[in-house]
């Protein structure tokens, strides 16, 4: 969910509208400028789309995800990029587009497919994928990326690159992911004679704990969770995940959800809100709430991506030390997300070409791009969490030294989080629909004393089942 609806971490529901496009014109090292769209471009490289573009070759790039103007330090590094990028291409010009709030609005990226007026590289979820090729939106890109264009391809998580996949299609390069463990809040958990190095690992677990930490009183929860604006059914799916369920069927076609996990993961719930009053007595919450509410020493537990905590701290005056990750209660699986950009569908060769080479060295490059740590480091931006973390074998470790070694952080406070990594999980199909559905369970047994678990489950079930046979 996060990648769908609140990410750089999560897609985060805003109403922010789309400011003027901020042009960055990328000056030829010769001091020519760039111009022209790539359709008609010199110096191509020839048909074959598996060579990388050529460095002579005149291409125009119109781009989402620029840092707005608010972001200094990410503006300047991206300025910086594209200059250090351009003593190699001198040619390409990329023209940056910029949101005040996320890269993502839903409402606005669904209009610009169905007006095929997404920028020529366009920022996008993973769960994303089949609504742009509902729409005609992405080009497959298959034949472009391979060890020449993009050299570390192959140290990228398969499972993050599946996610870009269909019908043995590639259609978008990754930025980012994240997986779902439970954020804690170390001052509470002292307050509370709880060991914060120590964090709960089953429902059993936190349900112990957040007693403890709502018993602290003066309106303090132990433990807080989504249940409105699709969110509710996020973080449903996430734990039945944790459990070991599942939320649909492997085919897709059916929900799975309506069995003993669904009605443990309701169950404990329900218990933790009315029989333990530690969950706190306003519910209904969105994304903010939570994160407003462990920020002020308000609550004690919720889950949560890792870099909400950059949230908390540069929107709500968080402290990081204040903060510790433990694994997603349960451990069998954890939800995972994230983001990437997609090229547009009727994109020429050497455009495709150009977005290729720019996202490699912006995203992809360990050690460069949004992986230089020290060059992060120094311009006072946080280092230490632990994602986007989509690297394997040797580059996994050579990057997380360098994240360790320039570190802004204590690191150790997400130790039990990445001690025994739990195996990620893709969301579902057609997971916005599902999670709309699923926020009434969610809210149910939050909002109501007496609610009836299979009841709820049962009508999430035939909800769930008539999105799904709409696919």
């Amino acid at each position: 969910m996060r990648s769908t609806w609140f990410r750089p971490t999560h897609r985060r529901t805003t109403a922010a509208a789309l400011v003027s496009a901020l042009a960055l014109t990328a000056l030829a090292a010769c001091g020519t400028s760039s111009s022209g769209d790539g359709n008609n471009a010199s110096g191509s490289g020839g048909s074959d789309p598996s060579a990388p573009l050529d460095p002579k070759t005149r291409v125009t790039l119109t781009m989402d995800c620029m840092p707005p103007a608010a972001k200094a330090a990410e503006l300047r590094e991206w300025k910086e990029d594209i200059r250090t990028f351009n003593q190699k291409y001198p040619n390409v010009t990329i023209e940056g587009k910029s949101t005040p709030g996320q890269c993502e609005e839903p409402a606005r990226f669904t209009a610009a497919l169905k007006g095929r007026s997404q920028p020529d590289v366009f920022y996008t979820y993973f769960t994303d994928l089949q609504q742009v090729l509902d729409n005609g939106g992405a080009a497959d890109i298959s034949a472009y990326v391979n060890e020449k264009t993009v050299p570390a391809i192959g140290s990228v998580d398969p499972g993050v690159m599946n996610v870009l996949k269909k019908d043995g299609k590639l259609y978008g390069l990754p930025t980012s992911n994240y997986t779902m463990g439970l954020m804690i809040n170390r001052k509470l958990f002292k307050r509370a004679g709880l060991d914060p190095d120590k964090p709960p690992t089953t429902w059993a677990e936190v349900r112990t704990d957040a007693k403890a930490i709502a018993a602290l009183g003066n309106g303090i929860a132990g433990y807080g969770d989504y249940s409105a604006t699709n969110q509710g059914g996020w973080h449903f799916t996430a734990e039945m995940y944790g459990l070991g369920g599942d939320v649909v069927t492997p085919d897709g076609k059916k929900a799975a959800f309506n069995d003993a996990t669904g009605k443990e993961v309701l169950t404990n719930l329900k218990a933790m809100r009315w029989d333990d009053d530690s969950m706190g007595r306003t519910q209904l919450l969105k994304w903010g709430d939570l994160q407003k509410q462990i920020s002020t020493d308000k609550l004690g537990m919720f889950l949560a991506a890792p870099d909400d905590l950059t949230y908390m701290v540069q929107q709500l005056g968080a402290t990081y030390a204040d903060y510790g990750m433990g694994p997603i209660p349960g451990g069998r699986a954890t939800l995972f997300g994230g983001n990437d950009y997609m090229i547009k569908r009727g994109s020429s060769p050497d455009k495709i070409k150009a977005a290729i080479a720019w996202v490699n060295f912006k995203t992809l490059t360990p050690g460069k791009g949004q992986f230089d740590w020290a060059r992060s480091k120094s311009d006072a931006l946080p280092v230490g969490l632990p994602q986007p973390n989509f690297w394997t074998g040797d580059v996994k470790a050579t990057d997380l030294r360098s994240r360790t070694d320039n570190a802004t952080m204590p690191v150790e406070n997400f130790k039990p989080f990445m001690a025994d990594p739990v195996k990620g999980k893709a969301e579902p199909a057609k997971a916005q629909e599902i999670y709309k559905v699923l926020d009434n369970a969610m809210s149910g047994v939050l909002t109501n004393k007496n609610a009836n678990v299979d009841a709820l489950l049962s009508t999430a079930e035939q909800q769930v089942n008539q999105v799904l046979a709409n696919r």
